[in-house]
C-alpha cells in the first residue's frame, strides 16, 4: 500500500516569555497611564458641586474670557487641590514601591516606618497642648512628628548586629506605631477640641489647601522623589539578595539609609498635607507590578504617575456620588483600592519582590 504524503504539521513556535511580554508592554503601560493621569486632572479642574465647562477652565486658568465666578472656583479653589493631590499622589505611589521593594515585604505600605503614626501624634500634641490653630502650623508639626518618628524607627531597627534589617525596621515601626497610637487615643478621648480637629484630618481629605501648603511642602516632595527614583538600580540588585547586591556593586546600607529618608520625605508631606489616606501606596505597586514586572526602574516612575491619577479619580468621584456634599478621597480610594488589590491576589501571582 502505498503509504500516505501528508506533511505532519510542524511544532508550533515557543510563545514569548512573560519577561519578554512585561517588557514590550511597559511602554504603552507608560503611556496610558500619562493619560489617564492628564484626564483625572481635567476632571479635577472641571468637576465639582459646580459643574464648568473644559474651555470655561481653560479660559480661567488664562484669566480671559471667563465668569469671575468660574475664575475663583478654578484658580483659587480647584488648582491648588489638584496640584496637592499631584504632589500627594506621586509622593504615596513612589513611598509605597520603595517599601515593599526596600522590605522585600508584598504588604508593606508606607506608614511601616511609622511616619502615619508620628504625624498624627504631632497632630494632637499640637492641638492639645501647644494650642496650635493655623492650617499650616498643624502641617508643619504633623511633618516634623513623621520625621522624628522615622529616625527613631531606624535608630532602634538599626541596634544590635546585622544592622537595619528589613525585619528589624518593620518590628520597630510596629512597636513605636502601637505606642503612638495609644498616645493618641488617649489625647482625643480627653480633649475634645482635638477630637474633633483629629478626625477632620484622620479621614484624609484633599480641600481645604491653598497655594502656600503646596509650596511649603514642595522641596520635600522633590527631593525625596529624586532621591527614591536614584534607588532603582540599587534595588534591583538587592532583590537578588544582599551578597549577590554587593558583588553587584550595590552598597546595602548606603540603599537602606537613602530609601528611608526618601520614603520619611515623600510619606511625611503627604500625610501631613491630607493625612493618612489608605490603599494608594499598597495597591499602585501590586498593579504596576503585574504589568511590568518587578524592574524597579519602571515600578518606580510609572508608580509615580498611576498613583496621582487614582488619587484625583477618587477625589472627583467623592465630589459626584454626594453632590452637593464630598465624600473624603480616603474614603473613595480604599473603596476602589481594596477591589483592586483582591482581584490581583485572586487572579494572578503577584510579580516577585
Amino acid at each position: 500500500m502505498p503509504t500516505s504524503t501528508t506533511p505532519r504539521p510542524a511544532p508550533a513556535a515557543p510563545g514569548r516569555p512573560a519577561s519578554a511580554r512585561r517588557r514590550g508592554r511597559r511602554p504603552v503601560a507608560l503611556l496610558v497611564a500619562v493619560l489617564l493621569l492628564a484626564a483625572a486632572v481635567l476632571a479635577s479642574l472641571a468637576v465639582g458641586s459646580r459643574e464648568i465647562a473644559l474651555g470655561t477652565v481653560l479660559d480661567a486658568l488664562r484669566g480671559t474670557g471667563a465668569n469671575p465666578q468660574d475664575v475663583l472656583v478654578v484658580r483659587e479653589l480647584r488648582v491648588p487641590r489638584t496640584l496637592v493631590g499631584i504632589a500627594v499622589g506621586v509622593a504615596l505611589g513612589l513611598s509605597g514601591a520603595l517599601m515593599q521593594a526596600l522590605t522585600r515585604n508584598p504588604l508593606a505600605d508606607p506608614g511601616l516606618l511609622g511616619v502615619n503614626a508620628g504625624a498624627a501624634a504631632a497632630m494632637v500634641t499640637a492641638v492639645g497642648v501647644l494650642g496650635l490653630t493655623s492650617r499650616l502650623q498643624l502641617v508643619w508639626a504633623a511633618l516634623l512628628g513623621a520625621a522624628v518618628v522615622s529616625v527613631a524607627v531606624y535608630l532602634l531597627g538599626a541596634t544590635g548586629r546585622g544592622g537595619a534589617t528589613p525585619v528589624r525596621l518593620a518590628l520597630a515601626g510596629t512597636a513605636i506605631s502601637a505606642a503612638l497610637y495609644a498616645y493618641v487615643s488617649g489625647q482625643v478621648l480627653l480633649d475634645t477640641r482635638t477630637f474633633d480637629r483629629f478626625r477632620f484630618w484622620q479621614v484624609g481629605t484633599l480641600a481645604g489647601h491653598d497655594l502656600s501648603v503646596a509650596a511649603q511642602l514642595l522641596p520635600f516632595f522633590a527631593v525625596g522623589t529624586v532621591l527614591g527614583l536614584s534607588q532603582a538600580r540599587a534595588l534591583n540588585a538587592l532583590a537578588l539578595g544582599e551578597d549577590s547586591g554587593r558583588a553587584l556593586g550595590a552598597h546595602v546600607g548606603r540603599t537602606r539609609v537613602l530609601t528611608a529618608v526618601a520614603v520619611t520625605l515623600l510619606c511625611g508631606a503627604a500625610t501631613a498635607a491630607a493625612g493618612p489616606i489608605a490603599f494608594v501606596g499598597l495597591a499602585v505597586p501590586h498593579l504596576v507590578r503585574a504589568l511590568t514586572g518587578p524592574d524597579q526602574r519602571w515600578v518606580l516612575p510609572l508608580s509615580c504617575v498611576l498613583s496621582p491619577a487614582l488619587l484625583l479619580t477618587g477625589d472627583v468621584l467623592g465630589r459626584v456620588v454626594v453632590r452637593p456634599g464630598e465624600l473624603e478621597v480616603s474614603i473613595v480610594t480604599a473603596i476602589l483600592g481594596a477591589p483592586v488589590l483582591i482581584a490581583l491576589v485572586r487572579r494572578r501571582r503577584l510579580a516577585q519582590l
